[in-house]
């Protein structure tokens, strides 16, 4: 029987695929990945650090300026060197009879104290919330949001006040910061009840 080209072409295909086994060549491309998957691999693995780094340096320094301080006014007073300028955020009561509003430019000054320091606030809006009053007897809870000035008063851009009445809502009564009990007006009523 004669050898056709096809079974000639077969037969050095074999012959040299046992070649490259012998050498062992085979086995070791046939282990590897093809260079492009391999870079592309590194790649997106480095691109994945760069952006976990990036989202922890934006946490570490990034908000630290965003920050809002909670302090009391006694703290914010000793420190006043190191927060000056600084978004603070200062709990205090308002000081009876320290309310005072001025119209054309819209600006409301006062003093709020806490565990004996005080602290002159200046807020430059128009608008104060329903709950913020001075009450003769005392006991409105003010925080006020904003930065301590050089000149040492502070300037607030944002304020929250809370009374300290205690309504009872089964006898419609209310209890004033000095103890006494009086019948709530519907305002009063509303006020308590946000």
């Amino acid at each position: 029987m004669k050898k056709t080209t096809l079974d000639q072409e077969l037969e050095s295909a074999v012959d040299a695929t046992e070649a490259v086994a012998a050498s062992g060549e085979e086995g070791a491309a046939a282990e590897q990945p093809p260079r492009g998957r391999r870079s592309a691999g590194y790649g997106l693995l480095a691109i994945l650090l760069c952006m976990g780094a990036g989202i922890a340096l934006l946490v570490l320094f990034g908000f630290k300026e965003a920050a809002v301080y909670a302090l009391p006014v006694g703290e914010l007073k000793a420190r006043s060197v190191e927060l000056e300028g600084r978004r603070v955020r200062v709990d205090g009561e308002l000081v009876p009879g320290s309310l005072s509003k001025k119209d054309d430019p819209c600006e409301y000054k006062f003093t709020i104290h806490a565990n004996g320091a005080s602290l002159e606030v200046r807020y430059p809006q128009c608008v104060v919330p329903d709950t913020f009053r001075d009450r003769p007897e005392g006991g409105v809870k003010v925080t006020v949001t904003g930065a301590l000035q050089k000149q040492g008063d502070f300037e607030a851009t944002e304020i929250l006040a809370k009374c300290a009445s205690k309504y009872d809502p089964k006898t419609q009564m209310i209890t004033k910061p000095d103890g006494t009990k009086v019948k709530a007006t519907p305002e009063e009523i509303m006020n308590a009840e946000q």
